[in-house]
């Protein structure tokens, strides 16, 4: 008799822990920095002179929004910690400009551009002093 209530306390225990963890689980549609129907497409290191990476400049695009999202990240010394970070997207010719800038512990960002049949410029800093700029990629 006692060892049927230790499995039957055994299986409860391992039920209500599964329960939890699936409960507690992301869902596999989870959105990203810039949404739910937002694809990566480019990922662009942010270095000194010197090749020392500082951050990273990354790039999304949603065919139902038809935009474009950037944000920069910290890298190294940066990352998860309180630093300038900023992130620029426009229009290859310069429109529709969206800046985030500031002292931030994660990203700048998220800015988002619409360029239908456009290329986009995109920049990203971090820290103040360490910039990567792409113009006119990501045409479409």
């Amino acid at each position: 008799m006692r060892t049927r209530k230790l499995a039957t306390l055994l299986a409860g225990a391992a039920l209500a822990v599964s329960t939890t963890l699936v409960v507690g689980a992301a869902p596999a549609s989870a959105a990203g920095p810039c949404g739910s129907s937002y694809s990566r497409v480019g990922v662009y290191p942010i270095s000194r002179g010197d090749g020392t990476r500082t951050g990273t400049l990354e790039v999304y695009y949603s065919s139902s929004a038809r935009k474009n999202c950037a944000l920069t990240y910290g890298y190294g010394p940066y990352a998860n910690t309180r630093s300038w970070k900023r992130v620029t997207i426009s229009r290859g010719d310069g429109s529709g400009e969206q800046t985030n800038a500031g002292e931030f512990t994660y990203y700048a960002g998220p800015v988002y551009v619409s360029a239908p049949g456009q290329c986009i410029d995109v920049a990203g800093t971090v820290p103040a002093w360490v910039t990567r700029e792409l113009d006119n990629v990501h045409c479409g």
